[in-house]
């Protein structure tokens, strides 16, 4: 059905990486608002996917998988305000972001090739 180590590694890494981001944010810049948000969407991505992992049926799994990716999706409309409002730096930006993508490009193939099997 899908390669889940991929999904599950990348997820879990990339919320690694935003509590790291989150802590920077919360101890170096003093923001704590917009960062609360990033630091739920972007570990959510991941427990769903786990939760899916899991899931009583294909409907179940499908839903959970679409969850993550909306939050992928949220994860990356956060990031977008950091970097735009100078929190973050570009550079800092364009690296995180660009793994937020990926996990989004692999949940949506997910979603579609399981919805069409």
């Amino acid at each position: 059905m899908y390669n889940k180590s991929i999904i599950e590694e990348k997820s879990k890494r990339f919320a690694i990486r935003i509590i790291k981001l989150y802590k920077y944010l919360n101890a170096e810049k003093k923001e704590f608002v917009i960062s609360k948000q990033m630091l739920r969407s972007g570990t959510s991505i991941g427990a769903n996917v786990k939760e899916g992992e899991y899931g009583q049926s294909i409907a179940d799994f499908i839903s959970k998988m679409s969850i993550a990716l909306k939050e992928a999706a949220e994860t990356l409309y956060w990031l977008e305000l950091l970097v735009q409002t100078d929190y973050i730096t570009k550079e800092q930006y364009e690296n995180i972001s660009f793994d937020c993508i990926e996990l989004i490009k692999i949940l949506t193939s997910i979603v579609k090739s399981t919805k069409s099997n």
